[in-house]
């Protein structure tokens, strides 16, 4: 191993909490890396690209996929190694305390910190079990929404409880000729402004679930419900249904750590550290007593771990980076787009 080949931070994750470290480590001169499974940078956020975006201080509401294409960009601003297509399976501490990540095609990676920000982990979208319904995957029966044009002037049924199925509600409401929302639940678990907007201007049906599905060649045509107390059955015509019952994780080789855990995600400190030094975390991946579960949150958690790192490896260094106005690293950029 050469001295070159170990960065200062290696960034497990391409999220919005893994691309906003990548920026943030470069404002504070860290040699940065970061390894993402996929073949894109994106995390979660890729299962919804026509959503809009509300939430992101000072952002007008924008298209889910435009933020990603702007983190990205601003991810890559001090030039951070990025690695795509390579998922941790192992990692490994020398007596030098340079960490070493090796992935699962054998790769190896060294870095003096390391910033878990894996999200959700590599997700599987819960399908819908109930015999014959992958025939209709291929035309109307959806997982996720990537064009929302699809369902104009459409019967759309939304099956699931969450924010995803209830933002999907209000995203289609005022595209559809009739939305309804089946959930098995009375309550559901989304926010509440958004399920509040929801139920005064789509049909709402609760308890129900999906219990069959009936449709001519590869085309889904009607559905039957279930109440999920009584068992009454009732069977109602759709042109397009969306299933939103959430994701299975997987994190892989990250959960043989040994780092503490709560029910949510790798315990943290205020500081974001991990129970093992040198390895801190950001984002949906970890939990504390004040977790914030919204993008913006993840970018705090991002800058709180970075510098939690920085003070890692130079404990007299400054407790966090200078502000861009008046951060020399920024001094070159700011001429350059002045003078464009």
């Amino acid at each position: 191993m050469h001295t070159a080949d170990i960065y200062d931070i290696t960034i497990v994750g391409g999220g919005p909490a893994g691309m906003y470290a990548a920026f943030y480590s470069g404002m504070r001169a860290m040699r940065t890396k970061l390894i993402d499974a996929k073949q894109e940078l994106g995390g979660f956020m890729r299962t919804y690209p026509e959503k809009l975006v509300w939430d992101v201080g000072g952002v007008d509401p924008i298209r889910c996929e435009h933020l990603i294409d702007a983190l990205e960009r601003q991810a890559k601003t001090f030039d951070p190694t990025i690695v795509l297509g390579q998922e941790i399976a192992h990692m490994e501490q020398g007596e030098d305390k340079v960490f070493v990540l090796i992935s699962k095609t054998g790769e190896r990676h060294y870095t003096r910190t390391i910033l878990l920000c894996a999200g959700r982990g590599m997700t599987q979208v819960q399908k819908l079990d109930i015999e014959g319904a992958n025939r209709y995957e291929v035309t109307n029966l959806h997982y996720t929404v990537t064009d929302l044009s699809r369902f104009n002037n459409k019967r759309v049924l939304i099956s699931g409880g969450g924010d995803s199925a209830v933002d999907w509600a209000n995203e289609i409401v005022g595209r559809a000729k009739e939305v309804i929302v089946v959930h098995r639940r009375d309550q559901f678990t989304a926010h509440e402004l958004p399920v509040a907007e929801m139920k005064a201007s789509a049909e709402v049906m609760t308890p129900y679930y999906i219990s069959r599905l009936y449709g001519a060649g590869d085309r889904l045509e009607s559905v039957e419900l279930a109440h999920s107390e009584t068992g009454l059955i009732q069977r109602i015509e759709v042109d397009e249904v969306i299933v939103s019952h959430g994701f299975d994780r997987d994190f892989g080789g990250l959960v043989n750590w040994q780092l503490d855990r709560e029910d949510y995600g790798v315990s943290v400190d205020p500081r974001m550290r991990t129970s093992m030094p040198g390895i801190f975390g950001a984002g949906d991946f970890i939990t504390y007593g004040s977790k914030v579960r919204l993008i913006a949150g993840a970018f705090n958690d991002a800058v709180l771990a970075v510098n939690s790192a920085k003070l890692y490896l130079e404990p007299a260094a400054s407790d966090m980076a200078g502000v861009s106005s008046h951060n020399a690293r920024f001094f070159d950029k700011n001429k350059a787009i002045l003078q464009g």
